[in-house]
């Protein structure tokens, strides 16, 4: 889901900042409201916490050397071999100390017993199905400033600070209230509608820039038996990688923000009516393909991959994750959402893009500065080759790419960055009220509508009572666009 960079949808990034953005996330969360309640909450208790080392030009953070190390990470769409690589690193800088690596995708089970023992890992990759929920995280103070880390100098050049070798926006998305820093996104997202080159030159159609040639073209290709869309039925947010741009592209930026905001009748936007109902004549029209709210986000990509389907809504981590379903000649590609027509507040283009894969050091851990370390090992040039190449996704760090020859997909992910140059959305949604935006509105209501059991004006009522009742709940903390 979650998300640009993590870009907020903010002003006055350049364009040759964003000439190389591209990659992903871990596939996106479900809601964790009652994992997290049980958490305590508060500080923590620095008696639990290891030593500290001395503090040397090698040794910016003060790691102890001796002091294990627990990191957990998700195994999802980027496998584990990169993780592993991470480590080694660290030991290499640390001989002395044990590393504890374990992966698991199921990061709320695993752990919940662990948060609520007051022994959490070190460094965890809080992605995947069982996402914890980062706004209720930060919220109830469960996890470490890493502020120490961005001002620590970089692996490549010291004289550089690690938030100095960052991809534009991805400080600001760790940030929830202010300066801390409390999630380093690894990944580099770019969301969409992705396709295969090849699928749509033997129907000899183009990439559908407007709305108009996207239902031609999803009519040419149900003459053929193939179907226009399909998507993860079973997690319908993911529907909103796609759709959401749409609906920022269409009204303009500040509706998502008002959206994200929780401000009262924004989801009664005009905005939020036309992309709604564009999209529910997919569904009207018979161009999604049959059997679709039933598919899991494997199973729909496989369809897809097998060219069952043209178009799919997901995220720039989808090239590895279908990898073992994906024809050699297949040409993966990620497109913008299509123009409603000539009166969209933003031009053909307009694209979500944010940081994934999101790393947080516990406010318990034991080792909390051996968590950034291990972090800012990772953000130098040689390991985000590694995760680019192993992967096919780009990192948050911003380089890494030099003499790598790209895929399809990634050459395709960096070329659409190029093309959106300032009009990259970003909304926080996702990030800020995780079961508002997975559970009620992506499970409760837009796979409702898109599986045609509820209209559009139905679906954009339940998604206002929905977000009224979270703006109302004083249980959930809330973030505003600053």
């Amino acid at each position: 889901m979650g998300s640009t960079s993590a870009q907020q949808p903010r002003e006055g990034v350049g364009r040759r900042d964003l000439i190389k953005r591209s990659a992903a996330l871990g596939v996106v969360a479900v809601p964790t409201m009652s994992f997290l309640a049980s958490c305590a909450s508060g500080g923590d208790s620095d008696g639990d916490k290891v030593d500290k080392g001395k503090k040397s030009d090698k040794n910016p953070l003060a790691v102890n050397d001796s002091a294990p190390l627990d990191f957990v990470l998700f195994d999802g769409g980027f496998g584990t071999e990169y993780g592993k690589d991470a480590t080694k690193l660290y030991m290499e800088s640390f001989p002395k100390a044990k590393v504890k690596f374990s992966a698991t995708e199921k990061i709320q089970s695993t752990l919940q017993p662990r948060f609520n023992g007051g022994t959490p890992p070190d460094l965890i990759d809080n992605s995947g199905a069982e996402q914890m929920d980062m706004g209720v995280l930060v919220g109830k103070k469960q996890l470490t400033d890493m502020t120490a880390l961005l001002d620590a100098p970089s692996v490549d050049d010291p004289k550089k600070k690690v938030r100095d070798t960052l991809r534009p926006g991805v400080v600001e998305m760790g940030q929830f209230d202010g300066d801390p820093f409390w999630i380093m996104y690894y990944a580099y997202t770019v969301y969409g509608v992705w396709y295969s080159q090849t699928a749509l030159d033997k129907l000899d159609v183009q990439y559908p820039e407007t709305w108009d040639d996207m239902l031609a073209v999803c009519a040419k290709a149900k003459k053929k038996g193939i179907a226009g869309w399909t998507y993860a039925g079973k997690y319908p947010y993911y529907i909103p990688f796609s759709l959401y741009p749409f609906i920022g592209k269409i009204g303009g930026r500040e509706v998502l923000d008002r959206i994200d905001n929780l401000e009262p009748n924004c989801w009664k936007d005009p905005a939020v009516k036309a992309a709604f109902e564009a999209y529910y004549e997919l569904f009207k029209k018979g161009y999604v393909l049959k059997g679709t709210p039933g598919l899991d986000h494997i199973q729909s990509q496989t369809a897809w991959t097998e060219g069952k389907a043209l178009f799919i809504p997901n995220g720039s981590w989808v090239e590895n994750e279908a990898a073992k379903t994906t024809p050699k000649d297949f040409q993966m590609k990620v497109g913008a959402p299509s123009s409603l027509d000539k009166n969209d507040k933003l031009p053909f283009g307009t694209l979500w893009a944010s940081g994934g894969e999101p790393f947080i050091v516990p406010a318990k851990a034991k080792n909390p500065d051996g968590g950034m370390e291990q972090l800012r090992l990772m953000l130098s040039e040689a390991a985000s080759k590694n995760f680019t190449t192993k992967v096919k996704s780009l990192t948050s760090f911003n380089g890494g790419t030099d003499g790598l020859t790209l895929s399809s997909a990634l050459q395709s992910g960096v070329d659409v960055l190029e093309k959106a140059g300032d009009n990259i959305l970003n909304p926080r949604l996702q990030d800020w009220y995780v079961e508002l935006q997975k559970q009620k509105i992506g499970v409760g209501v837009i796979g409702e509508m898109m599986a045609g059991r509820m209209t559009p004006a139905e679906a954009i009522k339940k998604c206002q009572q929905y977000t009224d009742a979270a703006a109302k709940d004083d249980s959930i903390k809330h973030y505003k666009h600053q």
